[in-house]
């Protein structure tokens, strides 16, 4: 990603005005490349290539990034390429130049989201629709399942996954269909689930997920190089865990869905099926103890606390004093912000005497209520500009929240950066940012005060980054 032009960088001279404090544009410049620090180290190209090798016409997969000795070596008749995820099609780029064309079974499957969509050789590249799944990704999934199941013994299965893998290959267990899944897909999100609660139910409803792609590659060996979206990095939560064991069961499932309170709003034919699961009339995804991953190994080549790293030294190198407030961020995304402008205003009220970085790094939640437009990150930024004008923040500071794939829930816009004039654009706009708010609209007021942090698809996806910026 360092070779490649930043959209943002074109988007500077629309998002700094003379109407606001000269450090105020400064901190805006500031806040955007210490993002962008942050989703150049989760650079999913660089990445594979960091943990991939071809040694004397043999390949070597590192087992772990910070122990190069640790590596899973094989003399393979043929290597079957799969990569699903937001980056797909960068990591799939990466492996095709290190694999040699006449060690692999066959082209190579790549499913993206649309705006990641490229051409790779060696590659058959599928574009389907994320977060809510459509057709074309039911279709890829399909094919990926075929694939996978004509791998032979003494042959490797290399899976490439990334954030946003369990949306894009949308593969449901017999007697439910793709809009059934959709439906509770977005009973779920509207809920304001987590995505490891999400991820529980996926897999039940799933012939890919909770270990069911090991399942059908057995007894061909299968290796995982994994970018993870997820907080922790549990693996089996990360595109919901189609290569490793999954300990939830159907019981686990059931008891998410009725705690949300949409038990019964689902589709009857998902009730069924996991009912049944529930009463063993059908067979729980794989365990840790189950044969089918007797040939599988991991490597976690990329994740949120990794980008973590890169902003706070990035905010180091630009002079600013460096404050991790969080690696692992959860919760309300509004009641986060507050939180957060809370503990500004104590922190600035103690003196600073130099320019404060305070960072974070995870992904909050939204529970929808509102019929607006937006997402956890626009979310963020419009609550942490409401929190600063009631609990009166003094006027020196700047903050950024933004998704490291470049899209914050269903818009076009990667988060939202913000000032202490935000709030009063959105009220010259004739909006009344606490309404918005409420109607979970941030998109149409952050647009309203140029406030939308709009980078374009970035090809990775490592959850989300919060860059607060205040001047004594």
């Amino acid at each position: 990603m360092r070779n490649r032009s930043l959209p943002w960088q074109r988007l500077w001279p629309s998002n700094l005005t003379d109407k606001q404090p000269a450090y105020t544009n400064k901190m805006r410049q500031d806040a955007m490349l210490i993002f962008q620090a942050g989703i150049e180290a989760a650079d999913p190209y660089q990445a594979v290539k960091r943990n991939l090798l071809l040694n004397d016409n043999q390949i070597e997969i590192s087992l772990d990034p910070d122990n190069p000795i640790k590596k899973r070596t094989g003399k393979w008749k043929k290597i079957h390429l799969i990569s699903f995820g937001k980056a797909a099609c960068l990591m799939a780029k990466a492996a095709q130049e290190i694999i040699p064309a006449e060690m692999l079974a066959e082209k190579g499957i790549a499913v993206t989201n649309y705006e990641n969509e490229v051409a790779v050789n060696h590659f058959d590249v599928y574009a389907a629709g994320h977060p809510l799944p459509d057709l074309a990704g039911l279709n890829a999934a399909k094919i990926i399942a075929a694939k996978v199941q004509k791998a032979q013994q003494n042959e490797l299965v290399l899976v490439l996954i990334s954030g946003g893998g369990s949306a894009l290959i949308p593969y449901p267990v017999s007697g439910i269909s793709l809009d059934e899944k959709i439906t509770t897909t977005e009973l779920l999100l509207a809920s304001g689930a987590t995505i490891n609660q999400i991820n529980c139910v996926r897999k039940h409803l799933s012939k890919l997920k909770g270990g069911g792609l090991a399942r059908m590659t057995a007894p061909a060996g299968l290796h995982a190089l994994i970018l993870s979206d997820v907080l922790g990095d549990d693996l089996s939560a990360i595109a919901s865990g189609p290569t490793v064991p999954d300990e939830t069961t159907f019981s686990d499932a059931i008891a998410i869905l009725q705690s949300r309170q949409i038990w019964q709003k689902l589709p009857k034919n998902v009730q069924n099926v996991l009912e049944k699961g529930a009463l063993h009339k059908t067979p729980e995804t794989p365990n840790a103890d189950d044969p089918a991953f007797d040939h599988v190994s991991h490597t976690l080549i990329g994740s949120n606390s990794i980008s973590v790293k890169a902003i706070v030294a990035a905010a180091k190198n630009l002079n600013y004093d460096a404050l991790l407030y969080s690696n692992q961020l959860c919760g309300e995304a509004k009641h986060e912000a507050e939180k957060l402008a809370l503990y500004t205003k104590e922190l600035i009220s103690q003196g600073i005497d130099k320019p404060v970085a305070i960072l974070a790094g995870g992904e909050t939640t939204v529970s929808l209520k509102g019929q607006g437009r937006g997402g956890r990150n626009q979310e963020m930024a419009l609550a942490f500009t409401i929190a600063a004008q009631i609990h009166q923040l003094p006027n020196c500071w700047v903050f950024l929240s933004g998704g490291t794939d470049g899209r914050d829930g269903p818009t076009d816009a990667a988060g939202g950066l913000v000032d202490p004039g935000t709030y009063h654009r959105i009220i010259e706009a004739k909006l009344n940012p606490i309404d918005s708010l409420a109607d979970n609209d941030s998109y149409t007021s952050l647009k309203a005060a140029n406030d939308l942090l709009e980078t374009g698809a970035t090809g990775t996806n490592v959850a989300d980054l919060q860059v607060l910026l205040i001047y004594p």
